[in-house]
């Protein structure tokens, strides 16, 4: 069977190398369609079984030309770039690659969240963060190694996270908080790491910003989603000691560096799982996943149904 790997962000070489050998150790055919075009994709998944993506767009205009599809499988955590129900519509599992990014996101939280802090390196005196509060607004696989991480900081750390328990947090060393108001105005610095979905979507404004204690910082490598643009506007307008930090530039980015140049910090492009480490256990992840579905139809990772 053949199966496409469709990126317009490549895979590493070392990667795609380390993806070929798992299909093509297992039998099957790869298809390599890399910084291609969305109408190279559709042409190329017409009779291919698989399909393997980063953030590439996947929805019904895909499916439907991809009449052997049987499984999608996303090179990440999110997956809010493929239509679930149209993948279930037609008949196709998807899913993502937990964990396989998490430590190069929270590293990129805890690297900007020090470049903001310590004012860009300007020469002017920063702050530190031993002591200092973070709120990890769901914890998950990159809110835990956030956690990690921060706890060598000698932070002190609550979560947010209704799926978790209690004592699996207690057991790390983190106090579990019960709502967003807790979480918000009882620390400093907050690290989102909500999915995308229809709750969740704008979930985050001027109302939970104004519960941040002074100084209070939003950190951002979720998604750009999440927030409630409008009110992030108003909310640094109404508060000149809050600052942003976001792995994901939202609409009013230019906007917003224009009016507080100091107060907002964001990268260029979404770079949280940009490592040489993370690009490899990704996509080796995908295509294990993706020759196993084939096989016997596991599915331990599927997000649709």
């Amino acid at each position: 069977m053949k199966i496409l790997v469709a990126t317009e962000k490549p895979f590493a070489p070392v990667a795609v190398q380390g993806i070929r050998e798992v299909i093509e150790g297992a039998g099957h055919e790869l298809v390599l369609v890399e910084k291609g075009t969305r109408e190279d994709m559709i042409k190329a998944i017409a009779d291919c079984a698989g399909l393997i993506v980063r953030s590439d767009k996947v929805d019904k205009e895909v499916f439907d030309a991809a009449k052997e599809l049987k499984v999608v499988v996303r090179a990440g955590a999110g997956y809010d770039n493929i239509d679930l129900a149209e993948a279930t519509a037609h008949g196709v599992c998807v899913m993502n690659t937990p964990g396989q990014n998490s430590n190069a996101v929270a590293e990129l939280v805890m690297g900007m969240l020090i470049t903001l802090i310590r004012n860009r390196y300007n020469g002017t005196s920063g702050t530190e963060l031993l002591g200092k509060t973070l709120g990890i607004h769901a914890y998950g696989a990159v809110g835990r190694c956030v956690a990690r991480i921060a706890k060598g900081f000698g932070m002190k750390i609550s979560a947010l996270d209704p799926w978790v328990k209690d004592e699996v947090m207690e057991a790390d060393g983190i106090h579990p908080v019960h709502s967003v108001e807790e979480l918000y105005s009882e620390n400093q610095y907050v690290s989102l790491h909500i999915p995308a979905t229809d709750e969740t979507r704008g979930s985050v404004g001027k109302r939970l910003i104004e519960m941040l204690p002074k100084n209070g910082v939003l950190i951002n490598a979720a998604r750009k989603e999440v927030i409630d643009e409008a009110g992030l506007a108003e909310a640094m307008e109404a508060r000149p000691d809050f600052r942003y930090v976001a792995d994901v530039k939202p609409a009013n980015a230019d906007e917003l560096e224009a009016k507080y140049p100091e107060r907002v910090l964001f990268t260029p492009k979404k770079m949280g799982a940009q490592t040489a480490e993370a690009n490899i256990n990704a996509g080796l992840a995908a295509a294990n996943q993706v020759v196993a579905h084939l096989k016997d139809g596991w599915n331990r990772f599927q997000v649709n149904k």
